[in-house]
């Protein structure tokens, strides 16, 4: 198998380009497929329906260069292709499927999307690791996931081997996830902890992709839980401190959406892609929210 310079395969690496295409208003490279729809998971609430409804919409609309694959447990991949053959998309829809089936409910779901080729586009799997994320699970989604669908696997986080997960799961050419939040004040990882695991990001030759969490563009509380959450600004500004060796964690910490916006801006195109290089994507449940914080904040 030949491999580029990420060290996994020239066509998962393809994937990973075309996933980041600029779209057709040439979305600035830092937020270019930056938004995975993830409208299924919760706190989302929308229906299959509407959330395929919205994922078309979007991905016909002015910023469509933004969005990233539509998220759909492995238990609700027929619901989806139900919808999807009623409305009929012009073109099939770039798919992450997330294996809640456990890793062996793998191939079926893998060979029914193969069958449905006119309504689906499969760029990557995601599951969760077990509590031990040994060598030989890890060549087992080798084996059970093609070479062309990118691969990601979320060790669990807490404890001493937490980041040795992180850097087995990218030593098996598979993409590591950062959970970034939940329904509990606990599943909100710390600043430290996030400080950690990019200081190891920072050095893979794979990206990361975060997920749940990350609802708003800036670091605030929500007034409904309490819980103060990270924002994906904030993460993509770390990440570009990470990989210059400044202040990580003042990036976290900042509540400060206009200086985040102008250190974002004053990125080169050569830098924001190496920030996008190490921090890939992340999943929201809205589709509209991130883009109108990024217009209010000036970045499109």
């Amino acid at each position: 198998m030949f491999t580029g310079r990420h060290g996994i395969s020239v066509s998962a690496v393809s994937s990973a380009v075309e996933l980041r295409a600029p779209g057709p208003r040439g979305i600035p490279p830092l937020f270019a497929r930056l938004v995975d729809d993830a409208a299924l998971f919760p706190p989302g609430t929308a229906s299959v329906p509407q959330a395929v409804a919205d994922h078309l919409d979007a991905r016909s609309g002015e910023y469509a260069g933004v969005l990233g694959p539509m998220l759909c447990r492995a238990s609700r991949l027929a619901e989806l292709i139900t919808e999807l053959a009623k409305v009929k998309p012009p073109e099939p829809v770039p798919l992450s499927l997330v294996c809640d089936t456990g890793l062996g409910g793998v191939p079926k779901a893998l060979s029914i999307i193969e069958g449905r080729q006119e309504l689906l586009a499969l760029r990557m799997v995601e599951m969760p690791a077990p509590s031990d994320v040994d060598d030989i699970w890890l060549e087992r989604v080798s084996e059970f996931v093609p070479e062309d669908i990118i691969r990601v696997v979320e060790p669990r986080r807490g404890g001493d081997g937490w980041l040795d997960g992180i850097r087995r799961v990218a030593e098996h050419g598979c993409w590591p996830k950062l959970r970034t939040g939940g329904q509990t004040a606990e599943s909100v990882p710390s600043i430290d902890v996030v400080t950690d695991f990019l200081a190891v990001a920072a050095t893979l030759d794979v990206p990361f992709k975060a997920t749940t969490g990350l609802h708003t563009a800036v670091r605030s509380t929500d007034p409904e839980t309490g819980f103060t959450h990270h924002g994906f600004l904030n993460l993509l500004v770390a990440t570009a401190r990470s990989l210059s060796g400044k202040d990580v964690r003042e990036a976290l910490r900042s509540t400060d959406g206009a200086a985040l916006a102008e250190e974002a801006r004053s990125l080169s195109d050569d830098a924001a892609n190496a920030v996008r290089d190490v921090f890939a994507s992340y999943g929201s449940c809205s589709l509209k929210d991130p883009i109108a914080e990024l217009e209010g904040l000036g970045l499109l």
